[in-house]
Formats: C-alpha cells, sequence, structure tokens
C-alpha cells in the first residue's frame, strides 16, 4: 500500500501499487486500476464528437486516475474548459504525487480547473453552466463511495443535471453493470438515452461497463426524490 485517504462520511480509500500498476480500493472493494481505463476514456471519447459548441465547457464528476481527463484533453478544442470536481483530496494528492506519470501536462493545461469539491454542489450551483456533464464518481448509479452520491442518480438529481445541462447538452454516466430502471429514470427526466456497453481493457474477459448518454431535448416537471419512474 502507498497511502491512504478519508472519504467523507467515513469511508476509506487505499492506493495500491502492483509492481508498474496501481489501483485504488475503497475498503475490500477495487474502484478502478491502471491496466483498464477503456471505458474510463470512452465516457469522454463519446461525448465530445456529438458537442456542436466551438468552446464547450464541460464538468467531470470524479478525477480517478485521470483517464477520463486525458481522453478529454485530446478531443476538445482549444478554446474549451474543462473543470474537474473531485470529492476526495487525497485523489487530487495522489495525481500531484504517486501516479503524476498518469497525469502528465493536466496541471499546466490552461483548460482544466480542478474544484475540491461535490460534484452535485457544482451542478446545482450552474444551472445552465454546461455543454457536457460527465459522471464517474462511483460504480454505477448507487451511492457505494459515499452515499450522497445517490442525490446524483434520483429524479430530482437528474433533473438537476438537466437544469445546468445547455439545449442540447449531454449527460454522461459511467457504470461498472447495467441497469435498466436507471435507463427508465432519465428518459422519465426528460433525456433522450443512449447505451453503450464497453469492454474496460479490451480484452474481452470481464463484463462489459456501461455508459449512458442522456441528451437534454425537452422541459420536464420538477420532482423529488422519493419518486421513482
Amino acid at each position: 500500500m502507498i497511502d491512504s485517504g478519508d472519504v467523507p462520511g467515513g469511508e476509506k480509500l487505499y492506493l495500491i501499487r502492483h509492481g508498474s500498476d496501481y489501483e485504488i480500493l475503497l475498503g475490500d472493494e477495487q474502484l478502478m486500476g491502471s491496466w483498464a481505463s477503456c471505458s474510463e476514456a470512452a465516457l469522454a471519447l463519446l461525448v465530445c464528437p456529438r458537442l456542436t459548441s466551438p468552446a464547450p465547457t464541460m464538468l467531470i464528476g470524479g478525477l480517478g486516475m485521470g483517464f477520463t481527463l486525458a481522453a478529454a484533453r485530446s478531443a476538445l478544442p482549444a478554446d474549451a474548459r474543462i473543470i474537474v470536481s473531485e470529492l476526495v483530496p487525497s485523489i487530487i494528492t495522489w495525481a500531484r504525487g504517486a501516479l503524476a506519470h498518469l497525469f502528465a501536462g493536466v496541471f499546466e493545461d490552461p483548460r482544466v480547473a480542478i474544484e475540491p469539491r461535490d460534484v452535485h454542489d457544482v451542478i446545482v450551483d450552474r444551472t445552465g453552466g454546461f455543454d457536457a456533464i460527465l459522471l464517474d464518481v462511483d460504480n454505477g448509479p448507487e451511492g457505494l463511495v459515499a452515499l450522497a452520491n445517490e442525490r446524483l442518480y434520483c429524479n430530482w438529481g437528474l433533473r438537476a443535471a438537466y437544469a445546468a445541462l445547455r439545449p442540447g447538452g449531454i449527460l454522461a454516466i459511467w457504470s461498472a453493470f447495467r441497469d435498466d430502471s436507471f435507463h427508465s429514470r432519465l428518459q422519465a427526466a426528460g433525456f433522450g438515452v443512449e447505451e453503450f456497453s464497453i469492454d474496460p481493457d479490451g480484452t474481452g474477459r470481464d463484463p462489459p461497463h456501461v455508459i449512458w448518454l442522456a441528451t437534454r431535448s425537452h422541459k420536464v416537471e420538477e420532482g423529488g426524490c422519493g419518486v421513482s419512474a
């Protein structure tokens, strides 16, 4: 083990090294490994070609090992703005330290701003502020890392994301598993939804990860977290 870090709410993350590879664990649960980055990169690579603004503003929820951010940096134009919201301070520390080789050039890129905040708060604060919101803050549409993450995936949270997007904007969500009820919840929140299955490491040995692209297309009524689609 290289280091550990506290998650707001009481959980703990661990940064582990295996030779030249690294992984981040929540207790005994693997959240990510440096050897499997295909689906994290796809989260950005599926979104970027669909953006129509010549100078898009993108919010990425979850810094992780930087694979989504790296893909966004390679695909977005020079006038783009990329805001990365990271809840766990140790993740940012690791990005500048033990994992710095995975983040080469990130902190010098004038397009990139790292905000040590809950992405939910950033979404709520910036109505109409984004062309894209990319969420990879948990293992799927549930609060595993932090129970408060469930705010992002309930009906109210999805409608907050809808309001934070500009017309035609895209909400993209990464998951380690399929969730048909969540797909339906996105549609009920007013999004047009596409679902993609992605091989996590390019070998075909492990179950596919899932990415939902939800496009803001029409106005919806407000609702609460207790209402299921």
